[in-house]
């Protein structure tokens, strides 16, 4: 037995692609037998996926793209390659007498908590009826100011929504290195504590064929991880990976996230990932701030508001920023930017943001 019951997991464009930027069929095979692993000992797995450029890359070869901006040919690219390779994970789980569903989604789908929480309903009964849900963002449609980081943006979403134990991020290295990759004295950070900040270790260079990088998985994994779901991050080029980490069978190097020991309600793991969406920001003044950064539960009171900026209605997400101007926080909330720059400063006022409605970063 294993003490995961529901986990997600992302695998990047340079775990599935070869050098030359096609699809590496036999690793995702390797993946595919894993995870069926995993379901035959009761882990539910939903799987975040990349390949599909690789994919249409691979099937337009023989086309001149070289005409098309870069959106052009990630849109073409995706809408051949995203059949290609749902066709193939499809096969490739019949094989093991698994059922797969495909959905696509969209940075802008997160927007609302209706759209949310229809995206959850929609997995939910997928894995409630056996079927792995393929997630993946619908390139096709999306524009790039409108576009995830990459998938470890949206695996990090999709792992606080679905409720799972954990989140594992497959990439082409073992993890959060204490040094540079390359250098032989450096090794993998094995464990990463709520309270422990490994930003002198980040490198910021992007690698092969994804969008993001080691900033932004380790941005997602800090923010998940303080949500109260493990993070683990690890090479998806090593043999037996996935069923190694999950089911203990043999050691595995990787660089693991502890989870906070309370885990965050559903409703605020939808605003902690949903500050992109903000229609405006409330500035504190230095007591509001110390009081929402200590260790009790505090609301945003109007006296410890200092600026009203932007236009929104009563129930919209703004962000919290201190006197210095940096972010703290997002929130729904309680008024109209009319009423909250009529009441700012005042005591005698019900909260701008209930705590139930408050999402505070501690690592900001």
């Amino acid at each position: 037995m294993t003490r995961y019951k529901r986990i997600t997991v992302k695998v990047g464009s340079n775990v599935l692609t070869r050098p030359d930027g096609t699809l590496d069929v036999t690793r995702v095979s390797a993946l595919v037998d894993q995870i069926a692993t995993l379901r035959a000992y009761g882990v539910e797995v939903i799987l975040i996926s990349s390949g599909a450029v690789a994919c249409g890359r691979s099937e337009l070869r023989s086309h001149d793209t070289r005409r098309l901006d870069n959106v052009d040919r990630r849109q073409l690219f995706s809408a051949v390659g995203q059949v290609k390779l749902i066709n193939r994970y499809y096969d490739l789980f019949r094989d093991q007498g698994l059922t797969v569903g495909q959905v696509l989604t969209m940075k802008e789908s997160f927007a609302t908590r209706r759209h949310y929480l229809n995206q959850r309903n929609c997995m939910m009964v997928m894995l409630e009826n056996g079927v792995i849900p393929i997630v993946n963002e619908n390139d096709t449609v999306s524009v790039t100011e409108l576009m995830f980081t990459d998938n470890d943006e949206l695996s990090g979403l999709v792992a606080a929504m679905m409720d799972c134990d954990a989140l594992i991020i497959l990439s082409n290295i073992d993890g959060i290195y204490d040094g540079d990759p390359s250098d032989p004295g450096a090794h993998v950070i094995e464990r990463v504590d709520p309270t422990r900040d490994l930003s002198e270790y980040i490198r910021t260079e992007r690698s092969g064929f994804g969008r993001g990088g080691m900033v932004t998985k380790y941005r997602i994994a800090r923010k998940v991880a303080d949500e109260g779901i493990e993070v683990i991050i690890a090479n998806g080029k090593r043999e037996r990976i996935l069923t190694d980490l999950i089911l203990g069978e043999h050691t595995v190097t990787a660089t693991r996230f502890a989870p906070a020991a309370e885990p965050a309600s559903s409703l605020k793991r939808w605003i902690a990932h949903s500050d992109g969406f903000a229609k405006g920001r409330i500035t504190l003044n230095a007591n509001a701030v110390k009081a929402l950064m200590s260790d009790h539960a505090v609301s945003v009171l109007p006296v410890g508001v200092t600026a009203v900026e932007g236009e929104f209605e009563k129930d919209d997400l703004v962000k919290v920023a201190a006197p210095d101007g940096s972010l703290i926080g997002v929130g729904r909330i309680s008024y109209s930017a009319a009423e909250a720059r009529g009441v700012m400063g005042r005591h005698d006022c019900r909260p701008m943001i209930h705590y139930d409605y408050l999402y505070i970063d501690s690592n900001d």
